[in-house]
């Protein structure tokens, strides 16, 4: 039996740099969304992404949040989840966060989410996706 280098390269293979195609911002948020089972897109200082990030915790859902101000490409995410929402403009009058993704598939901003806990079929989206048991 040889334990030479030969032998090592056998089992053992390094880490190599994957180059992959430059994901687009929309890609990008498309993919986030679709990795667990609510994903909430938020910026830190803002009182509605803080409120619908408590929304969800009080029901016993932990969304996997996604702070665009702390991401070094949050302003163009922030600019793909404008285009989804119906084209807001970041800066504009109207904020574009909190925006949520239950499932996969877009919820809305926050009167969405509201509305939705409200007319009380927040609970079954949540169901179908996993996130919640009860």
């Amino acid at each position: 039996m040889q334990y030479g280098a030969a032998a090592e390269q056998a089992w053992y293979m390094p880490a190599m740099p994957v180059t992959l195609a430059a994901e687009t911002a929309a890609e990008r948020v498309e993919r986030l969304a679709s990795e667990s089972a609510v994903v909430v897109f938020s910026v830190s200082s803002c009182c509605m992404c803080h409120a619908v990030k408590r929304l969800f915790c009080g029901m016993g859902v932990h969304p996997t949040v996604h702070e665009l101000d702390l991401d070094p490409r949050g302003l163009e995410l922030e600019r793909a989840l404008a285009d989804l929402l119906g084209g807001a403009v970041p800066g504009g009058a109207a904020p574009v966060v909190p925006v949520v993704f239950i499932g996969g598939k877009l919820v809305g901003a926050m009167d969405r989410v509201m509305a939705a806990h409200i007319n009380g079929s927040l609970v079954p989206l949540l169901k179908e996706a996993g996130a919640l048991w009860l």
